[in-house]
Parts: C-alpha cells; sequence; structure tokens
C-alpha cells in the first residue's frame, strides 16, 4: 500500500506540472490577445506629454476629459454607423432568412442552380466590384446618402445569411413541417411561426458576423461619402490625426468608444455563435 501511494505522488506531481504550464501557456495567450485592447485603455487616458513620456504604461493623473472631447467628435459619425447597422442586419435577416426558407423546405426548377450561383458570390472578393458599384450607386444618384452604405451592405450580408441558414434550415425536422402543413399552415406561417423561433441561434451568428464587417469598413464610405455629418466611426477616426499632429488621448478614446457596441454585441451573441456556425455551416 505504501509503495502505491509512493508511485502515485509523482503522477500527481507530473498532472500538477502539466496544469501550470498549460495554465501559464493560455494566460500568455490570453495577455498577448489583450494587449491591444489594453494598450488602447490606457493611452486613451493619456495626454501626449504623457504619452511620449511613457509610451507603454500608465501615468497619473488619469486625464477622462479625452472620452469627452472623443464623444463630442464622434457623435454625428455614431449615428450614422449605427443607422446602417441596424438597417443592414434587420434588411439581411429578413431578406435571407426569407430565401433560406424558400432554397430549404419548396422544390422548383433551377433551386440548385440558383444556389450555387449565391454560394459562388461569396468567392468573389469586393475588390473586384468596387468600381462598377461605385458608377452603379453615382448614376442612381446616392453618393453622400445613407442609402449608398445600406444597400451594399444588405446585398453582401443577404448572400452570407442565404447560404448559412439554407443548411440550417435544411437540418431541421421534416416532420415539423409536414404536421404544419396537414394543420393547415400556409408557407408564411410555417416560416414565421416555426423557421424563425428554430434559427435564433443562426440569426445571431448571422447578425454578429453582418455588424463587424458593416461597423468595421473604412474603405466604402470613404469612398462615397464626402459630407461629414454622414461619415461613420471608422472614417471619423482619422480626422483626430492632424496634418502636423495627433491628439492620442482622443484618438484612442474614440477607438475604445467604437468599440463598445462590438463588445456588446459579441457578449450578448457570443453563446449562440459557435451553435449557428456548426449548425449552419455545409458539412
Amino acid at each position: 500500500m505504501q509503495s502505491t501511494k509512493l508511485l502515485g505522488r509523482p503522477r500527481k506531481n507530473r498532472r500538477r506540472r502539466t496544469q501550470i504550464i498549460v495554465a501559464s501557456i493560455l494566460s500568455l495567450l490570453a495577455f498577448i490577445g489583450l494587449f491591444p485592447y489594453l494598450f488602447m485603455l490606457v493611452t486613451s487616458l493619456k495626454t501626449n506629454p504623457q504619452f511620449y513620456h511613457s509610451y507603454l504604461y500608465p501615468v497619473l493623473p488619469f486625464h477622462f476629459g479625452n472620452y469627452v472631447a472623443a464623444w463630442n467628435e464622434l457623435e454625428p459619425y455614431f449615428v450614422t454607423s449605427a443607422v446602417v447597422a441596424i438597417s443592414t442586419i434587420v434588411g439581411s435577416i429578413i431578406l435571407g432568412s426569407g430565401a433560406a426558407f424558400v432554397f430549404a423546405r419548396f422544390d422548383f426548377f433551377g433551386r440548385t442552380f440558383l444556389f450555387v450561383l449565391i454560394a459562388i458570390l461569396l468567392a468573389v472578393p469586393s475588390v473586384t466590384t468596387l468600381i462598377p458599384l461605385f458608377l452603379f450607386m453615382r448614376d442612381l444618384g446616392l453618393l453622400n446618402t445613407r442609402l449608398v452604405l445600406i444597400l451594399p451592405y444588405i446585398a453582401g450580408s443577404t448572400i452570407l445569411t442565404v447560404v448559412i441558414m439554407r443548411t440550417f434550415v435544411e437540418q431541421l425536422p421534416a416532420e415539423l413541417f409536414e404536421a404544419s402543413q396537414l394543420d393547415g399552415a400556409g408557407g408564411f406561417r410555417m416560416y414565421w411561426n416555426m423557421m424563425l423561433p428554430l434559427s435564433l441561434p443562426i440569426i445571431g451568428t448571422v447578425t454578429l458576423l453582418s455588424i463587424v464587417g458593416v461597423w468595421n469598413d473604412y474603405f466604402w464610405p470613404l469612398l462615397t461619402i464626402t459630407q461629414n455629418n454622414l461619415r461613420t466611426v471608422p472614417v471619423g477616426l482619422t480626422y483626430f490625426q492632424g496634418q502636423n499632429s495627433t491628439a492620442y488621448g482622443p484618438l484612442f478614446a474614440g477607438y475604445t468608444i467604437a468599440s463598445v457596441p462590438l463588445l456588446v454585441f459579441f457578449t450578448l451573441l457570443s453563446k449562440w455563435l459557435l451553435t449557428g456556425i456548426e449548425g449552419g455551416l455545409p458539412t
């Protein structure tokens, strides 16, 4: 018995050392991943002399007034980004979920061919369509309007929504829809009362992916918007950088404010992210 206990101690010690090593590696990776955000928070509370004096470390006193200055500058851009993001999410979910339901639950001529065409659009680089899309929006007279941002974003997000949600809806039990048809439910009722409630995880996933892409986009708003009050947050942040000097505190405070909506959405929708991706992507 004593020898067995002596043999068991090295195993426990090795297991403990392994756990310590794994925890240390994971902690290091977490710190590396969070370091840019921590650097942004620290810098947002500095003045320019403090920033030049201590590049990495916090310096007292903290200047919370940088956030006031940043918000006063970003407020109109924040409104535009919020309107564009919400409109894109609502429009892409309505169009994408409806199309995905039709592709998944209705059999019609050319269904597979049309879906393949839509899926191919995911492989088309956005840069290749930039000039034609710009000329198209110019001919429609939509430059310097919020529609020039909303419509292309809805189109791009709808493609992703259709591809992901169609696969997810196909995996739902067909018996549920057949039973609903026997009870007299039509296509819209099956879509609204059955498909949408069951698709909340994938809707959360699509919403998160869409808002990240829309909120962080820089080049398209820069290209199509010249009116100051219609610019989005990523474009507006560039105006903190002057020709001769840059106010680093307000600039990084603006970055922090701009990241808050994404953090909130990720916190609220993260529980659905992996579930939606695993259930919605083709196998």
